[in-house]
């Protein structure tokens, strides 16, 4: 059995990713809906939420910031601000409108949290859709070397996405992880990455006790 699969220290050797779109920042109510105007203008748009990380046991915070980005736009909802409001709403629940992101379910599942009876329509899950492609690793980080050679750096992933301002850095980290799945799903679906021709296509060793 072969499959694609990468080790971390090949990424750290790769180039970093950035993204040279433009990132709005939703912080108030009456941004939602002009944003979400945008957003159904493009075909697809890329998924992804942030939550402030619990240090302590037994702490718990809701989504802080919630992703979605088309291939030039990158539009950061910041729900500790804005909550879910109704077009907001309305959109991650249209079926017509395709969604892509990766670990879904532990989104929606946070997202029911803050916002009640959501019901999520729409949405590519990219864990599902690489295994057809023999890609074993399932982070998007490995998903998006194994493709680009280029490596997404979570230096952010740990900060505060709960603070009064979001720092470039959070806002670069933000926006790549949603455009990231927008450019994983074109990639694979366009027929280009061919499973047995990627420097990572190796036989699966498995363990024997």
């Amino acid at each position: 059995m072969h499959i694609v699969s990468i080790d971390k220290q090949t990424i750290n050797e790769m180039p970093r990713v950035s993204f040279s779109g433009r990132i709005h920042i939703i912080e108030a109510i009456s941004q939602v809906k002009s944003a979400v105007t945008a957003l159904r203008t493009a075909p697809i748009a890329g998924f992804d939420t942030e939550t402030r990380p619990s240090f302590h046991r037994g702490e718990h915070h809701n989504i802080a910031l919630l992703q979605l980005s088309t291939e030039s736009d990158a539009f950061l909802f910041r729900l500790n601000k804005t909550g879910v409001p109704a077009p907001l709403r309305q959109y991650l629940e249209d079926k017509n409108c395709i969604k892509v992101g990766l670990s879904t379910t532990d989104d929606f599942h946070q997202l029911s949290r803050i916002c009640e009876r959501l019901n999520p329509a729409g949405f590519i899950e990219l864990q599902q859709l690489v295994k057809q492609y023999e890609i074993a690793d399932m982070s998007l980080q490995k998903i998006y070397a194994i493709l680009f050679q280029q490596k997404i750096s979570k230096g952010q992933q740990l900060t505060n996405w709960e603070a009064p301002q979001l720092t470039d850095a959070q806002q670069q980290y933000a926006a790549i992880d949603a455009w990231a799945c927008i450019r994983i799903y074109k990639y694979l679906q366009s027929g280009l990455f061919i499973p047995e021709q990627s420097p990572y296509y190796h036989e699966l060793v498995e363990e024997t006790n």
